[in-house]
């Protein structure tokens, strides 16, 4: 079986994406675990690799049917031309622009079928926005690319996966977004997709929105008005979710391996637990869309950018990840057999 093609995107150029890319695959284990292609800016990966005195060529190819994965080299698809003094640390309309552009390409040939599964580095939402792009975030790109809004956060490590109800939007505005209808097609995204992962049923725990989970109304009626009616939806239609559970108790057991996975109704409650676990070995996933995406589960980390000291043991996990998903996915195709 040949190894999955990995598009891995660049990031912002004025961030720590272009140095976690070639930190990640200078490891031999990780570069020799696909065929790998950088859809970024040459200049700016060269820039870097001077820095950090990477040894493997860097090569800039135009587009992606011109790639030809040779053994040790690394093949950029150069999509823009910035300059190599472009400053670091500090969002600009024109680094937004470039990242955006290569999480277009990448996600494009995703849905093409011309890659196996993309790898996004950080970006930033100021330097989007900067460039008109008025996008949260990467989730909420790819999901329009992909024509669907049946998708899913998921942050993954070592102890702990949580998948989020909302996502970048302000705390008081969570309750107004919460529903039924969200809660359910949450769980039932979790459950899908990690079904495909594990190779069966996952178990998923759902977390209250308030303390002591509503104490009987006192604290918050969401948990009676739409958390459980949703978790019952949910187990009549053989899904294995349990809840509503206050989260101060939750994320021990689910760390604890009782649970695969918690369904969170707010961003802070699922990250917060996650990164105090799995802070430097988390990945982001996004759960529902037609192509594999998973990413990095830090930002763009302006504050030291280009001074060769950013931890990519996260890059490693998101491809790594990708990789194995890569992976079921071919062999699940393999495997079928239906007409």
């Amino acid at each position: 079986m040949s190894k999955p093609i990995i598009a891995i995107t660049m990031g912002d150029p004025a961030g720590i994406g272009p140095e976690v890319i070639l930190k990640a695959l200078g490891q031999d284990e990780v570069r020799e675990s696909a065929r790998f292609l950088i859809f970024g800016d040459a200049n700016i990966l060269h820039r870097e690799a001077n820095k950090l005195d990477f040894k493997i060529p860097l090569i800039p190819i135009p587009e992606l049917s011109q790639a030809e994965f040779p053994a040790n080299v690394l093949e950029i698809i150069n999509l823009t031309i910035l300059n190599p003094s472009l400053e670091h640390g500090r969002p600009m309309a024109a680094s937004g622009d470039a990242s955006f552009k290569y999480i277009k390409a990448a996600a494009l040939s995703a849905i093409k079928g011309e890659v196996d599964a993309v790898v996004t580095a950080p970006i930033s939402k100021e330097a989007l926005k900067l460039a008109g792009h008025g996008y949260p975030g990467h989730t909420e790109i790819l999901a329009e690319l992909c024509k669907t809004d049946d998708y899913a956060m998921m942050l993954a490590g070592p102890h702990l996966r949580v998948v989020l109800c909302t996502i970048h939007v302000p705390y008081a505005k969570v309750p107004l977004l919460l529903s039924r209808e969200v809660v359910f097609k949450t769980i039932r995204i979790t459950h899908e997709s990690l079904s495909r992962y594990l190779g069966r049923k996952p178990r998923i725990a759902v977390a209250s929105l308030n303390p002591h989970a509503g104490e009987g109304g006192m604290f918050g009626d969401e948990e009676a008005r739409f958390i459980k009616p949703a978790i019952e939806d949910a187990d009549s239609k053989g899904i294995d979710a349990s809840g509503p559970y206050p989260p101060d108790t939750l994320f021990y057991w689910a760390s604890k391996g009782k649970y695969d996975a918690v369904v969170c109704m707010y961003h802070d409650q699922g990250l917060i637990p996650l990164k105090l676990l799995d802070f430097e070995k988390g990945v982001n996933v996004t759960l529902g869309l037609p192509i594999i995406r998973t990413s990095v589960d830090h930002g763009t980390a302006f504050d030291i950018a280009g001074k060769g000291v950013a931890d990519s043991s996260s890059m490693v996990e998101a491809v790594r990840m990708a990789v194995e998903m890569a992976q079921r996915t071919v062999k699940s195709k393999c495997n079928y057999s239906g007409g």
